[in-house]
């Protein structure tokens, strides 16, 4: 008998489940599975998990996974039958995924895309589980024309550049996870993510709109890094969600962009958020720290026709949306300013 026939909810592994997509993954996946979610909070927030530790589908191990873990003796798995009905599902969303912090934390980053990818791979190798590893955008590099990047582009990238524990450490995983699939027999699956925004993001983590939100709510000028008409694209949080679900649901497997389309000046993007926000503040432009880059827009043709996703949300209602979270958690804007 397999484990599935065994079990009236499956249990499914998250990890980085307490960071901003990690959270908001558990949130869906816990209607009608068993989740296990593991962080070591290196970049992840317990706020965002405070909900889901209230409920009894859920259980949280805080854990570095660059070290080994063996689920089988874990008494506070034994409700899930972890022993006896295994883990059906692996999502690995482990790895600090904003440039501030992946500068702040090189050694952890590459440590966590080898080493914590590697024992996660163990891990559904021994429970016959689904893999998905959410990749990133960054394996493509910049963009040398105005192309968007389709999956069969191998890249352009500095290997040892200041963004390269980031790059390099997510093209490593991204080959151990393919070389696993091939010669350990495991069904996986890989989505590079594009830039992706909505609540939970941390405020002071770099990143273009958590930046500029946290300086209009806080009455600060909007404060570009760059040019005002860099671009880039923009995917709210319950899009790429459901992009991950209908991947790991996705029998064949294999490697889909996961992002939005529409490409968007930062400026396009300030004036969007004084608007919404209801403010009147001036821009002004400022040197970009050495570990950004400039963005380029994904290809999705092939997870259009092969899963039917496509983003639904359009960037004025996520941005709403967006707002709406961080107005209702001041406390986390004051310490984001306290923080610059």
């Amino acid at each position: 008998m397999s484990y599935h026939q065994l079990l009236d909810r499956q249990n499914v592994l998250v990890s980085g489940g307490a960071g901003f997509i990690g959270s908001h993954l558990a949130d869906e996946l816990v209607k009608t599975y068993n989740v296990i979610c593991i962080d070591s909070f290196i970049t992840g927030q317990e706020e965002n998990i405070d909900l889901l530790l209230q409920n009894p589908n859920f259980k949280f191990l805080r854990h570095d996974l660059v070290e080994p873990i063996d689920l089988d003796k874990l008494p506070e798995l034994a409700v899930f039958k972890v022993k006896h009905q295994g883990i059906q599902e692996v999502y690995n969303l482990a790895c600090p995924t904003s440039p501030r912090e992946y500068n702040r934390l090189p050694i952890e980053t590459l440590r966590t895309n080898a080493d914590a990818t590697r024992h996660l791979l163990d891990i559904a190798v021994k429970y016959k589980a689904k893999f998905l590893h959410a990749s990133t955008s960054s394996i493509y590099g910049e963009p040398r024309d105005k192309n968007p990047f389709n999956e069969d582009y191998w890249g352009y990238i500095d290997p040892v550049g200041p963004r390269s524990c980031y790059n390099e450490g997510k093209r490593f995983a991204e080959s151990l996870v393919t070389n696993y699939g091939m010669h350990r027999g495991l069904s996986v699956r890989i989505a590079r993510i594009f830039n992706t925004y909505g609540p939970r993001m941390k405020l002071n983590d770099g990143r273009v709109i958590p930046d500029l939100i946290s300086h209009a709510l806080t009455n600060q000028p909007l404060t570009i890094y760059g040019s005002a008409e860099d671009a880039s694209t923009f995917c709210y949080v319950s899009d790429m969600v459901d992009g991950l679900l209908k991947l790991m649901q996705h029998e064949v497997g294999g490697i889909f962009n996961l992002g939005s389309t529409e490409m968007l000046t930062y400026r396009q993007v300030a004036e969007l958020i004084t608007k919404l926000a209801d403010v009147e503040l001036a821009f002004e432009t400022a040197p970009a720290p050495a570990y950004l880059a400039r963005q380029g827009a994904p290809d999705i043709a092939k997870v259009r026709e092969s899963l039917g996703w496509f983003p639904l949300v359009p960037l004025e209602d996520g941005l709403r949306n967006t707002i709406a979270y961080f107005r209702a958690h001041e406390r986390v804007l004051g310490m984001a300013a306290d923080k610059r």
